[in-house]
């Protein structure tokens, strides 16, 4: 799918060359990342910075699930501090400073995006990797004849289970204190384990 981008120019001449350049770096970006929403780009040049050759700044607004990314190029000739919008959900990052050649300015500030992005990418992955852990409970009683029985979890509760949820076939090995891990849903008669898989070294194949 191709990324919707959107291209904005301030005081400075529309050029095809240089939109065709940043459509290339938009399209690195989705390749690395291809879960990106919208991109915005601006670019500037400072005519009143006669000292510094007209100078190019660009900005980057890119929409991904659950944020904003922003990068931009601060006018300072100093290293750029890094800052936050206020009252808005993304995280803005400083790109090097002014540079002569609206190439380079592209370059580094896609650059600077890519970084950022890979930072969002770590973290949404470590939301992933840092969810709750599976519960376990210890099987209390069990009905082979009728095919179920009931888990007692560490906080005192009773979870039914029928044959069918335990994994690889596993029911007619379970013994009553066993321990298992266990996933909840709500049944037609309350709680109930969709999935039961014994832990333990006597259970190496479960």
């Amino acid at each position: 799918m191709m990324l919707p981008v959107q291209i904005s120019f301030r005081n400075v001449e529309r050029s095809e060359m240089v939109e065709a350049r940043i459509r290339e770096e938009t399209a690195q970006l989705e390749k690395f990342y291809d879960r990106i929403m919208s991109c915005r780009i601006t670019v500037e040049a400072l005519h009143h910075r006669l000292d510094r050759g007209n100078p190019y700044h660009l900005r980057i607004d890119l929409t991904v699930p659950g944020a904003e990314l922003v990068v931009k190029q601060e006018p300072s000739l100093h290293k750029p501090d890094q800052q936050t919008d206020e009252g808005r959900i993304p995280k803005e990052i400083a790109a090097e400073g002014s540079h002569k050649d609206i190439y380079v300015a592209i370059r580094d500030a896609f650059d600077a995006m890519r970084r950022e992005l890979e930072g969002c990418i770590g973290r949404q992955r470590g939301d992933v990797k840092h969810h709750e852990p599976t519960p376990h409970a210890r099987v209390s009683r069990l009905f082979p004849e009728e095919d179920y029985g009931f888990l007692e979890t560490f906080d005192g509760r009773e979870i039914y289970f029928h044959r069918n949820a335990v994994l690889n076939g596993g029911f007619d090995r379970l013994e009553v204190g066993k321990e298992v891990a266990f996933a909840e849903e709500m049944g037609e008669k309350g709680p109930q384990a969709s999935t039961v898989k014994p832990v333990g070294k006597h259970h190496p194949h479960l």
